[in-house]
């Protein structure tokens, strides 16, 4: 046969000794249970064990129970009270909580068990943490409500987005080109075919002059440095000499 009120006498001496001036017996009207029996009185806050002492809790909670007759193979009663800054809809929530792992943990002694739970939930909930998880969790739901969407691409917007792209296009070309030819008048300015032809472009790029080819390689001139109509001057250009070179080929073989 169990007996109940030694394991009950056990385990409120273990509670004592683990948890000193945080626990304590209350009287029975102070429980808000409904019982003559014996009540004790956990206090709890969100703050570290190791926790300057000096600092002021922001929230702290009062776990209260006592032993029924069958205990522990039936649960004890249960209270939670705020003792310092704890909403009433939280403690409701909590007692409920409580209470069920109450009814999952019949035939041991639980009220520590119990304590641990409450301690990991006021520190979820009201620990130096909790804010900042709230402000993250806000962030995280306003990028979700913005990042998707985005902006809609129309006519208009992909427009706007070429002229940029193109304007820096041109900056970037204008890097390429010598100071002079950019600082001339318009009417003298050169175009792309011209200032190829002129020689300049080679002394820009050449670092070796003992070889006409690694002048060549040195400037890589790629078809978007120059705009469409100089580039179809320079096909032009490239069409006539392969055609001339081709003419005085066949003269020599006739």
């Amino acid at each position: 046969m169990t007996d109940y009120v030694q394991e009950q006498e056990m385990e409120i001496e273990a509670l004592e000794a683990i948890l000193m001036d945080d626990f304590k017996e209350i009287h029975s009207s102070e429980s808000g249970l409904n019982t003559s029996n014996r009540c004790f009185q956990i206090t709890l806050s969100p703050q570290d064990d190791e926790a300057d002492e000096s600092t002021t809790a922001s929230a702290e909670l009062g776990l209260i129970f006592s032993h029924t007759e069958n205990y522990p193979d039936e649960p004890p009663l249960l209270n939670v009270r705020s003792l310092r800054g704890i909403q009433g809809s939280d403690l409701q929530i909590l007692k409920k909580k409580l209470e069920q792992e109450a009814d999952e943990n019949l035939g041991m002694a639980m009220v520590y068990t119990l304590f641990t739970s409450a301690k990991e939930w006021i520190s979820e909930r009201y620990g130096p943490d909790a804010n900042n998880d709230s402000i993250e969790q806000g962030e995280v739901a306003k990028d979700d409500i913005i990042v998707p969407h985005g902006e809609p691409v129309t006519l208009q917007t992909f427009l706007a987005w070429r002229e940029r792209f193109e304007a820096e296009l041109a900056l970037e070309r204008a890097k390429l080109m010598p100071e002079s030819a950019l600082t001339a008048p318009k009417e003298k300015k050169l175009t792309g075919k011209q200032w190829f032809e002129s020689g300049r472009a080679k002394g820009l790029a050449a670092v070796n002059e003992e070889s006409e080819e690694e002048d060549v390689e040195d400037i890589d001139f790629d078809d978007d440095d120059f705009e469409d109509d100089e580039e179809e001057d320079m096909l032009e250009h490239y069409l006539a000499e392969k055609s001339d070179s081709s003419s005085h080929s066949s003269r020599i073989a006739n």
